[in-house]
């Protein structure tokens, strides 16, 4: 039995895509996080075939279309009970209204029919979107949710129904969904009038920021929007939303600690981290997917070296093979041993950023608590393999039926279809209401809940159909059409289209000048005016007030205005990229306060895009070194947990409660740290 629980003996029995795969040297002495729980993974996962025992392409097709029939069932129960109210209740089939009062639900799920091939519902879908949704409301949102679920909706829908090549081309359609999403983009600017860039958590669609609004956010609220901000500026010519979302993600990034790792809440005017704790899950997981994926979509390299930055600190001080932890982000101290639900994306983002190894593994250990439930729960604490404390439910997240989707598109291991159908299974039995699928409130008990998310449409059934459908030979606009998708953290197809991914192709070519050649409206300008005469990128950052919030004319681009390469410059150096510290922070802060006291915050009518976000530098920047995966041994003494005095809405649609105080195997008391969590806050 304990041969069962060592790595080796299971990867033994897991074919690599690549090559065979070697277990990964632990930082801590001690035996692995994998044999803490002997029974639940060598018996629940380990002990099965290595390829699937049943799953053949004909049973495949019969699961694509049990997940097809899934998705009906809940649609039609929302259209039938709910809409045009944001959710549906779908133990007591009545609608509610959750985010703005705009048919959530319907705008979430309009690629998932334009997916499935159901043109006559996609099509009512956008005619009645275009028709009637209006934003000009009171009310106060979500700037993540909205971004990601209405936002994200709205653009992807549009992407479908304006192009021919989708086969799903509306001939009546005219861009409404497009000038929707326009409009409520323009009512969350606002949000971004902050010191830092970062934007405040929530914003009135009607009046802007509301006076007590909260100045305290999460990583993942400020770092989730550069897709969705990012598209529409190319789709519209209006540079203005990619670079405060581009400023957002500089003003996080500068902050980051000397390990280059980033906390889960921030005060957006002063800068200070709120919540030091850093992990891959609640508040903080979004950050780093949109990182790579901005990259992917955009093919703009700053997004991508801080990506590379950013994954080596997590494998350095989260990764403890095959999970993750949380830690202080200064001392690198573990904070929190728990596997959290939503770090369950993060093997389907390594396969993305080519490392395939880890990504099994981890899979494997994530899907053995599921196996051991029936769902994830929301917390489970490693160190006694029970589930957290106030973190019971399943609200019927999608993250790990995204991964094991993108494992088996890597590998082509059957051994995941068979995750797939038990995922399947596990829902269909468990979750199952008259009107659609509920929320599991305990997943030892099996509880219902009266709630049904609108993700569980936009990514869940999405993601199960995929599974499926590439199994049996896939017949859909994501394998077959015309161009590469890429996935928002909602599920959304954002095509990379010639228009969206290629907007600086101008500039690639010898002797051409980037963003001054051509007159699209997008960052243009005379070039010949804003060449840069030092031999690096230069990122200008300067104020402007304006009340159509159109700066284009004053914010340049990322890849600058030079011609040709900068030879003898780091990466870092290219793009101005620089660590501060907290300190600095503090004493900007008190300089600034000093200066104009009676400037204690920015008027509304204008996005402040301060440079303090950015730092430009003549000198090299010394990266984490990539050394021996030991520990640093920091004297206890010197360790400083604040608690968290100041909680802000959660942006990432979890419970963040309950506590913890046990030790992994192998940790020294030096080498923990326990912080006092509010059972009773949202995070």
């Amino acid at each position: 039995m304990l041969e069962l629980c060592t790595e080796s003996s299971y990867l033994s029995r897991t074919p690599s895509p690549n090559k065979a795969m070697q277990p990964m040297r632990l930082r801590r002495q001690g035996p692995p996080l994998l044999c803490l729980s002997a029974a639940l993974l060598a018996c629940a996962l380990l002990a099965g075939p290595a390829v699937a025992d049943g799953v053949t392409p004909s049973e495949a097709r019969r699961l694509r279309d049990e997940v097809k029939d899934m998705f009906y069932h809940a649609f039609d129960g929302y259209m039938q009970h709910a809409f045009p109210l944001d959710e549906l209740r779908p133990l007591s089939c009545q609608g509610e209204d959750s985010l703005g009062g705009y048919a959530l639900t319907l705008i979430d799920s309009l690629d998932t029919l334009a997916l499935l091939g159901d043109k006559e519902r996609f099509s009512a879908g956008v005619q009645w979107v275009g028709k009637n949704v209006r934003f000009d409301i009171n009310k106060t949102v979500s700037v993540f949710e909205t971004n990601i679920r209405i936002l994200g909706g709205l653009l992807s829908a549009h992407l479908i129904a304006s192009d021919y090549a989708t086969g799903m081309r509306i001939d009546s359609y005219d861009d409404q969904l497009l000038h929707l999403a326009d409009d409520l983009a323009q009512r969350l600017l606002p949000a971004f009038d902050t010191p830092t860039g970062i934007p405040f958590g929530s914003v009135n669609l009607l009046y802007g920021v509301d006076d007590d609004e909260s100045k305290v956010t999460s990583t993942a609220g400020g770092g989730t929007l550069t897709l969705e901000f990012g598209i529409l500026s190319r789709l519209t010519n209006n540079s203005v939303f990619e670079q405060v979302t581009k400023n957002s993600v500089r003003g996080i990034w500068a902050r980051r600690s000397k390990l280059n790792l980033v906390g889960a809440h921030i005060n957006v005017f002063t800068g200070e981290w709120t919540q030091k704790d850093a992990g891959i899950g609640t508040s903080i997981d979004s950050f780093y997917e949109y990182l790579l994926k901005a990259y992917l979509l955009f093919g703009d390299e700053e997004y991508l070296y801080v990506f590379q930055e950013a994954y080596k600190a997590v494998m350095h001080y989260l990764h403890h093979d095959p999970w993750y932890i949380e830690v202080n982000m200064n001392s690198g101290a573990t904070v929190w041993p728990l596997f959290n639900s939503l770090q369950a994306f993060w093997p389907g983002l390594q396969v993305l950023a080519g490392d395939v190894d880890p990504a099994i593994r981890t899979h494997a250990a994530f899907f053995s608590v599921w196996k051991k439930y029936g769902f994830t729960p929301e917390g489970f604490n490693l160190a006694t393999s029970t589930v957290q404390n106030g973190q019971r439910s399943y609200p019927l997240r999608p993250e790990l039926i995204e991964s094991t989707y993108w494992l088996f598109k890597a590998t082509r291991d059957y051994r995941y279809l068979d995750v797939g159908r038990d995922i399947l299974a596990s829902i269909q039995y468990g979750a199952k209401c008259p009107c659609g699928y509920c929320h599991i409130s305990d997943v030892e008990t099996h509880k219902q809940d009266d709630h049904m998310e609108s993700f569980f449409l936009a990514e869940t059934v999405k993601y199960l159909w995929l599974l499926f459908d590439l199994a049996v030979g896939p017949d859909n606009i994501v394998e077959n059409g015309p161009y590469k998708y890429i996935f928002s953290t909602e599920g959304h197809l954002l095509p990379a289209t010639p228009e969206i991914a290629l907007v600086d192709e101008h500039c690639l070519y010898f002797g051409a000048f980037c963003n001054g050649s051509t007159d699209r409206g997008y960052g243009n300008g005379d070039s010949s005016s804003k060449q840069q005469s030092s031999n690096y990128t230069q990122f200008d950052d300067r104020q402007t007030s304006s009340s159509q919030y159109s700066m284009s004319n004053v914010l340049f681009a990322t890849r600058g205005y030079i011609k040709g390469v900068c030879p003898g410059l780091n990466h870092a150096q290219k793009l101005g990229i620089s660590y501060r510290n907290e300190e600095d922070n503090s004493l900007e802060q008190n300089s600034r306060d000093h200066e104009n006291p009676d400037e204690s915050h920015v008027a509304t009518s204008g996005v402040q895009t301060q440079s303090s976000s950015v730092i430009l530098m003549s000198h090299s920047v010394t990266s984490q070194p990539d050394e021996s995966l030991e520990t640093i041994s920091i004297p206890h003494e010197n360790i400083v947990v604040t608690a968290d005095s100041e909680f802000m809405r959660e942006p990432m649609r979890t419970d963040a409660t309950g506590g913890s105080s046990q030790k992994l195997a192998g940790d020294t008391d030096e080498d923990i740290v326990y912080q006092e969590k509010n059972e009773d806050s949202t995070s």
